[in-house]
């Protein structure tokens, strides 16, 4: 019997809802969509929520929207979070192992993770991923899943990502006044990373750049998992506002050359190359240097690979990252931007595209779509959709997540 999955990306420049059909399969599950929303984000700034009406109208249009073209009606979704608030840290856990007939079991692994979590955090964040990086038995590390080894001592590395509490329940509260439950917030770099990234990418080493309006949500994986994450208040809506400065025109004249016209290597812009837009002073279109507009684009994506440069330098893994720069988002899509990441990091760069879904293919293949996507996987990945997880322990959480975990 096929389920209904509902995930809803909640940006700064969009509101995103997908319906999909989820039927499980031998070889994992299909994933179809039958519903798609896409709403101007009003209320929100850089990740947080500024204002919740305005955002709980964007919201309510996006589901309204997806639910028409589904034919039913949701009350629950998976819903993306991003900003600055959002943080990330290592921790590390042990505990003795117990001897059993068949070895180490989803109990001890259950253990051994909640000990990791066992850390302190400020009152004013709220736990929202406990990711499992490795396992330790009896000092041999690299250990991806420990059931039914022998040993007398376990360790894991877990990533722990927190977000603040205040951001969260504005969102709460937000989608309380719409009549619509979070199944669960799922960090949107993370979802990301569902939809775009490779097996292989993650084994090897990865750089992830999910570059949004207003956020640029940052991932690392290495050894197949998520090292190290972080959100830098930089996105595209900067690249916007320069080229409405330096062109003397409105924002949204600005946002509209920048899509269709705009080009993130100026060189390969001819110097009399023009694009009609409109300009303050003027009530009729007016011819602008596009090669004037590619310089600026340049300069400021420059400027974002330098902090996601900086990024990686502090996360300690600069240089070990042979797969590479992947990038997605709405800023993404800007032409040629993956050459100049290639040529001004001088590592591999490449944009990254949702797949992973059927149905509405053509609507979800651009790079804006990739966390709505990833948030439709992350669930179906994990296997949480066989049980509500958010009403269990993490015992209840782990023992279940590793039972049903699906090898990347």
């Amino acid at each position: 019997m096929a389920r209904i999955v509902t995930a809803i990306d909640v940006g700064t420049t969009k509101v995103c809802t997908l319906i999909a059909e989820v039927e499980e399969e031998e070889e994992g599950a299909a994933v179809q969509v039958i519903g798609f929303g896409n709403a101007p984000s009003r209320g929100m700034r850089k990740g947080s929520v500024v204002n919740i009406s305005q955002l709980a109208q964007s919201v309510m249009e996006s589901v309204e929207q997806a639910e028409k073209l589904a034919g039913l009606t949701v009350s629950r979704a998976y819903v993306s979070i991003t900003g600055s608030h959002v943080f990330s840290m290592s921790s590390r856990g042990m505990i003795a192992v117990r001897r059993h007939p068949g070895g180490i079991t989803a109990e001890d692994v259950a253990r051994v993770v909640e000990a990791a979590s066992a850390v302190s955090i400020p009152s004013t964040q709220e736990v929202i991923h406990v990711i499992p990086r490795h396992f330790i038995v009896d000092g041999q590390p690299g250990i991806q899943d420990p059931i039914g080894m022998e040993g007398s001592r376990l360790e894991a590395e877990v990533l722990i990502v927190t977000a603040s509490s205040s951001a969260l329940n504005n969102l709460r509260k937000c989608f309380k006044e719409v009549g619509i439950e979070p199944e669960r917030f799922i960090l949107a770099a993370l979802a990301s990373g569902e939809a775009v990234l490779t097996p292989s990418e993650r084994e090897m080493g990865v750089i992830l750049a999910d570059i949004g309006g207003g956020t640029t949500d940052i991932a690392i994986y290495m050894d197949g998992s998520l090292l190290y994450t972080s959100s830098l208040e930089l996105g595209g809506n900067m690249i916007t506002s320069d080229i409405a400065f330096g062109l003397r025109m409105p924002f949204s004249s600005a946002e509209e050359i920048k899509k269709r016209y705009g080009c993130a290597l100026a060189e390969e812009v001819g110097e009399d190359e023009g694009v009609e837009a409109m300009v303050f002073g003027s009530d009729k279109k007016q011819v602008l240097s596009r090669r004037f507009m590619a310089e600026i684009i340049q300069a400021r994506v420059e400027e974002m690979f330098d902090y996601l440069y900086r990024e990686a330098q502090k996360s300690g893994y600069a240089g070990l990252l042979p797969a590479g720069l992947v990038l997605c988002g709405g800023t993404a899509e800007v032409k040629r931007i993956d050459e100049l990441g290639r040529r001004y990091l001088e590592m591999p760069v490449r944009v990254g595209r949702p797949s992973g879904v059927q149905g509405l293919v053509e609507m979800l293949e651009s790079p804006a779509y990739a966390t709505a996507v990833g948030l439709l996987l992350w669930p179906i990945r994990q296997k949480i959709l066989r049980g509500k997880m958010t009403s269990k322990s993490w015992k209840e959480r782990v023992i279940e997540w590793f039972k049903t975990l699906l090898p990347y």
